[in-house]
């Protein structure tokens, strides 16, 4: 690659660290509901421009000085493994039973994860990976996966289904910085499901729960305050007529 190339992902790969843990700050102070914080994380890890990637902040307001360090400025780029430490391959299997995998664990350069009557549960968000690209191969039989990724992580995504469900994700940069890790999930699900979600570092099932209801009761609430502002308009349209 030419070195003109490597500054400007470089340079790009340094504002995409920095404006996801601000976008993470907005989150967590609930500045962002989940869908705009997904779409604009999205948009940090697609986006080869610095100056676009910038961009993502500029409509946002300043959050209070007083305000507390949150966890997950503290931790957006995923820890990285020495290429020499980076297990080649490994295989999970979940068969009328489940896996579950959290915490700190290295990720193996290639993931065979097989699901016959059972589900798998893998926790990213504070497992070390190798530069370059990381696949997760699923083979699902009557059986489910959840990833939780941190907001730090290029996905893409890219499996098929019959009776159940494979998530699509493209979270990933037309032209991928091989110093950084990119994840990429595919495989086969028959009467199963795929699920991939996005949570801060640090944040419990119970937490991303109780946002999601917050979140839904204040949706729910503006849709409320829409309708009766529009039935006030026809009422006064009505009345000068």
């Amino acid at each position: 690659m030419a070195p003109d190339n490597r500054l400007t992902l470089a340079e790009a790969r340094e504002t995409r660290d920095r404006v996801i843990a601000a976008l993470s700050e907005h989150f967590a102070h609930d500045v962002l509901d989940v869908d705009e914080f997904e779409r604009r994380i999205t948009l940090a890890h697609t986006s080869e421009s610095p100056a676009e990637i910038d961009a993502l902040l500029s409509d946002l307001p300043a959050l209070p000085a007083a305000a507390p360090a949150t966890a997950p400025a503290t931790k957006i780029t995923p820890a990285l493994v020495p290429a020499s430490q980076v297990r080649a391959e490994q295989t999970m299997l979940a068969i009328m039973g489940g896996v579950d995998r959290r915490g700190s664990w290295s990720m193996p350069r290639r993931l065979r994860l097989v699901t016959f009557m059972g589900g798998a549960h893998l926790d990213l968000r504070e497992a070390r990976f190798p530069p370059g690209p990381i696949d997760i191969e699923i083979f699902s039989v009557m059986g489910g996966t959840e990833i939780i990724v941190p907001p730090g992580l290029a996905v893409e995504t890219h499996g098929s289904a019959i009776m159940g469900g494979f998530q699509e994700v493209n979270r990933a940069p037309i032209h991928p910085d091989a110093d950084a890790p990119l994840l990429r999930v595919h495989g086969f699900v028959f009467m199963g499901g795929v699920d991939i979600r996005m949570r801060l570092p640090g944040e419990s099932d119970r937490d991303a729960h109780r946002r999601q209801r917050r979140e839904l009761r204040e949706k729910r609430r503006d849709e409320k305050d829409q309708l009766r502002a529009e039935r006030r308009e026809r009422r006064a349209l009505d009345r000068q007529r």
